[in-house]
């Protein structure tokens, strides 16, 4: 069997060339960072639970028509996408205070936001990710004024939408991170939801408790992250229970 070329890595994703042209190959990593991998374990089959979740997630959103890099799943880790040139902003909406936003204002933990924001990062590891204004990403070239009106109704819609889906899993969407892409089709080019929408990428509150059901537990260990994981995909009716993602539970292996 050929082996296949990779065409980038990240913290917790690698991209390897697809099999058409036009495609790309997604593999989900059980690799578990914050605080731009200075912090890092290993979290055995959190992986497959992102894939699953992202998986479910893109679809429904596909369906509704907010465009994606989203082909199909093909295997327990892997999706196949669209090819698209990723924008290096991190479009992060806030419908509840927690964690960077309640440090910065002062705002307390779990305070309702008068209405969702929208606040932009560049992606850099190396500059811990800084947030930009409007006027950064246009004068910088990082996106058009168009674009950044496109982005920005992606999301209002992808948090409608979301939002309301974890909802109906006794699941709070406090706050969400995308990214996009340019997808040209046809010699027309627009704007997709692409990377993932997964526990790793969201902040997800039980409903009732507040119990935080996402990455928060590796950044804050609390630990039972895997558990976390299992729980938000077995509400929204992903995994059967003869169904475990494929590793041993939720044991860090801690790195060297």
């Amino acid at each position: 069997m050929a082996r296949r070329r990779r065409i980038y890595e990240g913290k917790a994703k690698i991209l390897y060339e697809g099999p058409e042209p036009g495609t790309l190959i997604q593999f989900f990593k059980d690799d578990a960072t914050a605080f731009n991998a200075k912090k890092h374990d290993i979290i055995d089959g959190k992986g497959v639970l992102n894939n699953r979740i992202s998986e479910f997630i893109f679809n429904h959103l596909n369906r509704i028509g907010i465009p994606t890099h989203f082909i199909k799943r093909l295997n327990m880790r892997e999706q196949l996408i669209k090819e698209v040139e990723i924008i290096p902003l991190e479009v992060v909406v806030r419908n509840i205070a927690a964690g960077q936003l309640s440090k910065r204002l002062g705002l307390d933990e779990g305070t309702v936001l008068p209405r969702s924001i929208i606040e932009f990062y560049y992606k850099s590891d190396e500059l811990d990710d800084p947030m930009v204004s409007e006027e950064h990403i246009t004068a910088f070239g990082w996106a058009s004024p168009q674009e950044i009106d496109d982005i920005m109704a992606l999301a209002i819609r992808v948090n409608d939408f979301v939002s309301g889906l974890f909802l109906g899993a006794g699941i709070q969407l406090v706050d969400f991170k995308i990214e996009c892409g340019r997808l040209i089709e046809n010699d027309v080019m627009r704007i997709v939801v692409a990377d993932e929408i997964s526990p790793d990428s969201c902040r997800l509150w039980d409903l009732k408790t507040n119990e935080k059901l996402d990455k928060d537990r590796f950044r804050l260990d609390l630990g039972g992250m895997l558990e976390a994981y299992r729980e938000v995909a077995n509400r929204l009716g992903i995994l059967n229970e003869n169904e475990p993602p494929r590793g041993t539970g939720p044991v860090l292996v801690k790195s060297e």
